[in-house]
This record gives structure tokens, C-alpha cells and sequence, in this order.
């Protein structure tokens, strides 16, 4: 018992003794694992400087020349000829210790705040920014220090790779170990770009304040330290909101990192931008050529690459630019090309396209601009469309969803919003039912407003957006060109030929655009063209487009009209508020603004013009037609000898409609010729019912007339196999007199007291409803007795006769056909109005119309 049994001293060793062993094997564990972690933490970070060595193999050495002067980019045009360089002209270079105390701490607490701590590399921003990109994509946050900035902008591409950020810490390194932080601010400050105000923050305090750099107040330099981040959107000339919300957000930095106190933060926030700076008049006039294009130019390659610099990365830029036409377009705004204009304030903005491509081939940013790169009328401004807009918001969409036909039948009449206000008409008068083509070509109001609501205007906002109207809300205004939303403003005659554009090149849609290819110092290039999209059905582009035509040839636009030319376009002007027009006192019929969009197989152009400031200065009579005269001669000028015409697509086919037809009938064989309209359908969308208004009753047979003599009457007879509803019209006339209605009777026969002796003519014709018969006709003589023994030679009764009919046609004016006798009919026939409009006494066309915003 006692060899079997352990004791308990003996079985506390034995218990001990295997934790003892436990232990061993734990810490033998823990031992091995540290030491595989050490290892393979000593060749990650072996591996880590391998591979940032890897990277910064290639990268150039610091050259001093490169960090102080910009480096100027060569801009090309459409046939890759040099047009201009851009960058380096206008600079103030400023040495460090001029450079006031003030306007350093803004740049430091908006860009580095922690410059005089680091060594070229922030690692606490960097480490913000890290976490970032980890979590929302590489490149989604920057964390450049002032010293890294001078590198990218001396020496780099601005692509966001590894690769490119691990040269630029590389070279910040160097940088920082071979110049003092004065110095690199210096070349900091003396490089960086501020938009109209050059390089350099000495050439902005001239540019923009007329001021040397120690005249600057506090709130002037804030506003000029926070405009490297993006010069274009805080040129306070163009945008003094944004420069002034800028503004305040570099003056609270100001304070919060301890460079001003919070009376001089209120101080400065509460000056005005506008009243600082230079006024208009006393800007420096501009010395890169087509500037009003290379704005434009700028704006993309900044919109696409950010951290790409024009003006300082020494780029290659090709773009889409026609030189002949941009001259031609400067010509014509300068009024050198036979357009006049009222005044000197007169403004007008033109974009040029390539209608298949959606490249620009010239912009017209404005007349007697100043300085380089100001406010472009071409692209900037954003103004009501008026009935430019009918095509894009109205018929277009309502022929690609319901699939109109150009021959819809829409009704011209007093009409309301669906909020109970009136719409009215630009004339204040209604033309009743008509096509689509007729109200589109007339500018009707009331129609375009119908085909917005028939398709409905979430469709119709989709429709415009698809193809570069960018709405963000949709109201049934708009159907006429109400833009006056609380996000729509209006448009600008870029995004207006883009739309049009697309009417023009079979549906398919491309964003304008300048720049074809940027070509960085090292060769890389960047391919800058817009994809093309399907933005509508072909069928909705050519019925448009066709519609459009008309509007050019009998509608409200045959001034901007080319002989020769191919030439789909709109017509559009705005009108004043009641309340703005009585408190500026602006007379009737003055307008805001006037366009005319339109387009050839090969150009589209878009044309805006109007003043700066609308309540104070206005068009009014032809002034309203100077849009179009500006088209006609641009036209002229780039498409001389060009006839081709646009193409009908397989999802199209032509159809006959009967004229005032609701809903459009097609034409039968009886229709008059002037009674039918040629108009389009998408393909197996063509009306099925037939119009049976002219269609022919059968013509009275074996019509007598026979002179009584005892009652002195003569009697007419005649059979007709009509049937119910038929009646007939008796026509007569004696001798050589006017043909007059007699009686309108169901009978088959009528007896006509005799006055007088003589030749008499007699017609019948059967009718029901709208429809008539050829007329039956005869003809009967009445001698003097007193004269002539035989009255009525040819028959023992007395009477000749004779049962040959003619043909009559009926139509608008009602006139026929002379019958065998050679008697002509009146007839009756429609009063109703052509479906063309009315016109002036000049032959042309009434012209034009308002929204009724």
C-alpha cells in the first residue's frame, strides 16, 4: 500500500517539476518568435531602403537655377505649330529680408505651419495624411511641407505615385541640408503662381493692389497667401467671394497658430475685397495671345491634373486650337469684321466647335478685355438660355421617350402652369393647334411647355444633363428658359454648342475640350481628351436637328441664315422681371440677353449677347439680332464652300400628314397638294389613321334643267346615291356674272324663278360633313320671245342642257378647277390659318420670344 501511494511532498515535486519544464518550452517560444520578427523587421527595413534607394535612383540632382526661376510652358496649336510660352514673363523677384514679417507668418500658418521645425519632411502632418490615403485611396490628402513644394515645383511631375513622392522627401532632405529655411521660402514665395497676378508674391501686390509688398495690409496679404492652393478660384478680380471666404480662413489660421491677435483677425475679416483692389480701369492690359483660349487650356489641365503647373513646369501642351478661326472670332468682336455693335460695353461671348469631336477651335471671351486671363463671356458667364433651351429640355426628350414625330400636334392656347400661372406667348397672342416643327420654328412658349409636362421633367433634366446642361433641380419654367432655380443660374455658351453639338454628331455627346495632350518634362504624356458618350437614340439627333433647319429657313432665325449652307439653329432672348424692370425703369420690349446656338455637319457655334450688368444697360430693336449676325459670319468664315448636309439615320422615315390634322392624320390620295406636310417619324411610329377630309363624294348624276313656262321657273334635277347626311349646294350665275350660292338643300331637285332672259350656268355639288363632290354642272338659255321664235333650240322643251362636270379642288383659298364650260368655281374652303405663322408686311417672319419667369 505504502510502495503504491505517493506522499504529498512527493507528488508537489513531481507537480512543480513539470511547470518548471512548461515554462522552459514557453519562454523557448517567445524567445524564437522576437527574434523572427527582429530578422524579418532587418529585412523589411533592408528591403524598405533597397527600394526607396530603387526610387530615388533617377531622381534630379538639385539644380539652383531650376528652384529660383519658373520654368515657362510651350503651348501648340490643333497643327502642333507653337502658338505662345506661358509662365515666365511677369515676375518681381524679392529677397528674403524684404519680405515683411506679416506676409511671411500668413504663408506659414495657411501652407507649413510647422516650417521652422522639420527638416523638409513634417512627419506628424505626414502621418495624418497617411491615414487618410489608407483609407480613402492614394492621393487623397497632401501633406507637402513649403520645402517639398519648391521640389515638385523645381523639379517633378506632379503625378501622385510612390515612386514621384519618394524622390520629392529625398530631395526635400537635400534641400533642406544644403540651404538655410530662409532661403527656401525665398524661392518659395518667388515661384509660386498667383493666377493674374503672374509669379511671385511681389508681382501679385502690384498686380492686384498697385502696392509694393511692405504696403500691404493684413488682410491683403491673407488674401494673397491663400491663393497658391488654387490661383484660378481665388483671383479676387474674377471671384472676390471665394477669394474673401479664402481670405478669412488664412487670417483664423493666423490667429490660432499665435500671428495675430482676435481684434486684428475681426479687423481684418470685416474689409471688403473689392474696395482693396485696383480698379478695373488701371489693370494691366494682357500679353499672351489668344488669352481668352489658353484660359481655358489652363483651366482644364488644372480641373484633370491639380498639381500640374503651366506656368512653372516647363509643359507641352497641344491643343485644339484653329488658328484662322480664333483670329476671325478676335476680328469680330473687336468689331473689325462687319458686325457693329451700339457701344463700347457691349459684350459678347463665342464658343467655336468641331461638331463631330467636341473640340474647341475658338473661343471669344468678351470685347475690350484687359489683362490676361480675366473674366471669359465664353465660359464663365452664366446666363438665362431663353428658347435655346426648347431643344434640349422640350422636343428633345419628349422624341426620344414618347417618340414624337416631327408632325405632332400640339395646341397653342391660353395655357397654365400646373401652379395655376398663366404662360404666355412672346406676342401675347395664340396661334392655335401646330406641329411641333411649327411651334419650334415660330418659338412658341405654350407648346414647349406641353411637350415638358407629356414627358415628364425628371426625363427631361436627365436628357439635358446627359448631354452638358448641368441642373440640378428642374421646374416647368425652365421649359422656356427660366433658369432661376436656387442652383441654376443659367448656362454658359461652352456648355450650349456642347449640347448642341450632339444634335448635330448623331446623339453621340463629347465634353468640349482645348487640350489634347500635356507633355511632361520627362517625357510622360497625359492624354487630356473626354470620352464620347451615346447621349440619345439617333432618331431624336436627326428629327431635331431637321426641326432646327426650319427655325433657319421661315422661322424666327432666317437672319443668321448662310446661302448654300446646311444650317440647323434656335433662337433665344430673356425678358426682364416685372419688379426689375420697373426698378431699373427699363422700357418694354428690352431683353437681358439674346443668343443663337446652332450648327453644321462640321461647326457648331454658340452665340451670347448682352451687358455685364443687365439693369443697367440693355438691347433693345436690332440690338436683339446681333447674336445671330455674329453666327451668320462666323459661319461664313470657317464653312466657305462646305455643303454637306446632315444624314438621315435606318431608325428614321419620312411620312405625309395632313395639314391641321389633331391628332396628325396621314394624307390620302384626295389631299391637296398644299395640304400636306413632309415631315418624319421613328421608324414603325407613323400614324395609322388615314385623313378622310378631302376625300370625294360621289359626283350628282344626270343633272336637268328645264324652263317652265307657265310659272316662269326653271326646274333642276339631278340624282345622288349618297345616303343620309348629304346635302347639296346650288350654284348659278347668268351671262357673265359672279357665280353665287343659291340654296343649300337635302332635295334632289330645286325651281328657280326667272327674272331676266339670258345665258345661265348652273353647278351641284354634293357634301357631308367636310367632305364634297366634284360638282355636276349645265348650262341653259332663255331668249326673248319678243325676238326669237325658238327659245331653246336643241330641244323640243325649250332647254339646253349639258351634264359635263369639272373639277374643282378644295383647299386653303378655296378656289377650283373651271368645268367644260369654262364657268369657274368659288366654292368654300378652310380659313384656317398656315402652319407657318403669320409674318410682317416685309415677308419676314414675327420674331422673337421671352420666358415668362
Amino acid at each position: 500500500m505504502a510502495d503504491k501511494t505517493q506522499s504529498r511532498e512527493e507528488r508537489r515535486k513531481q507537480q512543480q517539476h513539470s511547470k518548471n519544464k512548461g515554462k522552459k518550452k514557453s519562454k523557448g517560444l517567445v524567445k524564437k518568435t522576437f527574434l523572427t520578427l527582429v530578422v524579418l523587421g532587418i529585412v523589411g527595413m533592408l528591403a524598405g531602403v533597397a527600394t526607396f534607394a530603387f526610387m530615388v535612383k533617377d531622381a534630379p540632382k538639385l539644380d539652383e537655377k531650376l528652384l529660383k526661376d519658373p520654368i515657362s510652358s510651350e503651348v501648340f496649336d490643333m497643327d502642333k505649330e507653337t502658338i505662345t510660352e506661358i509662365g515666365s514673363v511677369k515676375r518681381d523677384y524679392v529677397d528674403y529680408e524684404d519680405i515683411p514679417k506679416m506676409v511671411e507668418n500668413a504663408f506659414i500658418a495657411v501652407e507649413d505651419s510647422r516650417f521652422y521645425q522639420h527638416n523638409g519632411i513634417d512627419v506628424i502632418r505626414l502621418g495624418g495624411a497617411v491615414i487618410a490615403n489608407i483609407t480613402d485611396g492614394f492621393g487623397s490628402e497632401g501633406a507637402s511641407t513649403i520645402t517639398q513644394q519648391v521640389v515638385k515645383n523645381s523639379f517633378l511631375s506632379h503625378e501622385k505615385t510612390i515612386s514621384r513622392k519618394a524622390q520629392e522627401a529625398w530631395l526635400s532632405f537635400q534641400l533642406e541640408r544644403k540651404y538655410t529655411k530662409q532661403e527656401i521660402f525665398e524661392m518659395y514665395v518667388n515661384k509660386i503662381w498667383m493666377a493674374a497676378g503672374g509669379h511671385g508674391v511681389a508681382t501679385a501686390a502690384k498686380v492686384y493692389y498697385g502696392k509694393e509688398l511692405d504696403e500691404l495690409t493684413l488682410a491683403e496679404a491673407a488674401l494673397l497667401a491663400g491663393m497658391p492652393q488654387s490661383p484660378a478660384n481665388y483671383n479676387p478680380f474674377e471671384y472676390p467671394e471665394k477669394a474673401e471666404k479664402r481670405r478669412n480662413i488664412v487670417l483664423t489660421l493666423m490667429n490660432r497658430h499665435g500671428f495675430i491677435t482676435k481684434e486684428e483677425l475681426e479687423e481684418a475679416k470685416s474689409v471688403d475685397v473689392v474696395s482693396t483692389l485696383v480698379k478695373e480701369e488701371d489693370r494691366p492690359t494682357g500679353d499672351i495671345p489668344y488669352d481668352a483660349f489658353i484660359g481655358q487650356v489652363i483651366k482644364e489641365i488644372k480641373k484633370k491634373y491639380p498639381d500640374l503647373n503651366p506656368f512653372s513646369d516647363g509643359l507641352k501642351i497641344y491643343t485644339t486650337l484653329d488658328r484662322k478661326a480664333q483670329d476671325h472670332v478676335e476680328n469680330l468682336l473687336a468689331g473689325n469684321a462687319g458686325v457693329q455693335f451700339p457701344d463700347n460695353k457691349f459684350q459678347a461671348g463665342i464658343t467655336l466647335l468641331d461638331t463631330k469631336t467636341g473640340e474647341i477651335r475658338a473661343l471669344g471671351g468678351g470685347r475690350n478685355r484687359k489683362g490676361d486671363f480675366g473674366f471669359n463671356f465664353a465660359t464663365d458667364s452664366k446666363r438665362q438660355p431663353g428658347s435655346t433651351i426648347k431643344p434640349i429640355l422640350d422636343y428633345g426628350p419628349a422624341i426620344e421617350h414618347l417618340k414624337w414625330g416631327t408632325y405632332h400636334m400640339l395646341d397653342d392656347k391660353p395655357y397654365k402652369y400646373s401652379t395655376g400661372q398663366p404662360i404666355n406667348n412672346w406676342d401675347n397672342k395664340h396661334m392655335g393647334p401646330m406641329t411641333m416643327r411649327t411651334a419650334l420654328a415660330l418659338s412658341r412658349n405654350v407648346p414647349a411647355l406641353q411637350a415638358m409636362q407629356a414627358v415628364g421633367l425628371e426625363q427631361s433634366k436627365t436628357f439635358a444633363n446627359g448631354i452638358g446642361i448641368p441642373l440640378k433641380e428642374i421646374h416647368e419654367a425652365y421649359s422656356i428658359g427660366g433658369l432661376g432655380g436656387k442652383h441654376d443660374k443659367g448656362v454658359s455658351s461652352l456648355e450650349m454648342a456642347g449640347a448642341y453639338s450632339a444634335f448635330g454628331n448623331n446623339g453621340l455627346y463629347t465634353e468640349p475640350y482645348s487640350v489634347i495632350e500635356v507633355e511632361l518634362r520627362d517625357g510622360t504624356k497625359l492624354n487630356l481628351k473626354p470620352e464620347t458618350k451615346v447621349a440619345m437614340q439617333d432618331y431624336t439627333a436627326f428629327m431635331v436637328t431637321d426641326m432646327l433647319k426650319s427655325v433657319v429657313q421661315w422661322g424666327t432665325g432666317t437672319r443668321a441664315n448662310v446661302p448654300g449652307q446646311h444650317i440647323a439653329g434656335k433662337t433665344g432672348t430673356t425678358n426682364y422681371d416685372k419688379a426689375v424692370r420697373e426698378k431699373h425703369n427699363i422700357p418694354w420690349g428690352a431683353v437681358p440677353d439674346s443668343w443663337f446656338v446652332g450648327y453644321t455637319p462640321n461647326y457648331t457655334a454658340a452665340v451670347w449677347t448682352g451687358y455685364a450688368n443687365p439693369n443697367k444697360n440693355y438691347l433693345i430693336g436690332t440690338e436683339q439680332k446681333i447674336s445671330q449676325d455674329l453666327f451668320k459670319n462666323l459661319i461664313q468664315q470657317v464653312s466657305a464652300g462646305d455643303t454637306e448636309d446632315f444624314t438621315m439615320p435606318n431608325s428614321v422615315e419620312k411620312v405625309k400628314i395632313e395639314k391641321g390634322t389633331m391628332p396628325a392624320k396621314l394624307a390620302s390620295e384626295f389631299t391637296p397638294p398644299d395640304q400636306v406636310l413632309n415631315e418624319y417619324a421613328v421608324k414603325g411610329n407613323i400614324p395609322t389613321e388615314v385623313s378622310e377630309k378631302f376625300d370625294k363624294l360621289e359626283m350628282p348624276s344626270e343633272l336637268k334643267a328645264e324652263f317652265l313656262e307657265a310659272s316662269n321657273e326653271i326646274s333642276l334635277s339631278w340624282q345622288h346615291e349618297g345616303g343620309d347626311g348629304v346635302q347639296f349646294e346650288v350654284y348659278g350665275a347668268l351671262n357673265d356674272g359672279n357665280e353665287q350660292l343659291l340654296i343649300t338643300t337635302t332635295e334632289k331637285s330645286v325651281s328657280i324663278p326667272v327674272e331676266y332672259v339670258g345665258f345661265y350656268s348652273f353647278k351641284v355639288v354634293a357634301i357631308r360633313e367636310e367632305m364634297k363632290s366634284d360638282p355636276a354642272t349645265t348650262t341653259l338659255e332663255i331668249a326673248d320671245p319678243t325676238t326669237e321664235e325658238d327659245i331653246g333650240e336643241g330641244s323640243e322643251d325649250g332647254t339646253e342642257t349639258d351634264t359635263g362636270s369639272g373639277e374643282t379642288g378644295s383647299g386653303e383659298s378655296g378656289s377650283g378647277d373651271t368645268g367644260d364650260n369654262g364657268s369657274g368655281d368659288t366654292g368654300t374652303g378652310d380659313d384656317s390659318t398656315g402652319d407657318h405663322g403669320t409674318t410682317d408686311d416685309d415677308g419676314s417672319t414675327d420674331d422673337e420670344d421671352t420666358d415668362n419667369n
